[in-house]
């Protein structure tokens, strides 16, 4: 089952690539010795931007589960969804 619909995929992978500058930014910042102060208020950020992108991939993939279990029935479809959330959130 595909995930996400073009338009999602390429908004995930457009603040995927944010993020891994972000990353790359924080190894230099490591790397520069930089204050600590600076370097966990970026480690929120990314970890920030990680979780935004978790709820992208969840609704778009909520929104599938949701319509292709209706129109076939299949509950298994939406236990997977159930599953999925409860893991993104840490239940």
């Amino acid at each position: 089952m595909q995930v996400m619909d073009d338009s999602t995929r390429k908004a995930v992978l457009n603040r995927l690539k944010r993020i891994e500058g972000q990353i790359r930014g924080l190894q230099k910042m490591v790397e520069n010795d930089r204050v600590c102060g600076d370097i966990l208020t970026q480690v929120s950020a990314v970890n920030s931007a990680l979780s935004r992108v978790s709820e992208m991939i969840i609704k778009g993939y909520a929104r599938k589960c949701v319509v292709e279990a209706n129109e076939a029935g299949k509950i298994e479809e939406l236990d997977n969804l159930i599953e999925n959330i409860i893991k993104l959130r840490g239940i």
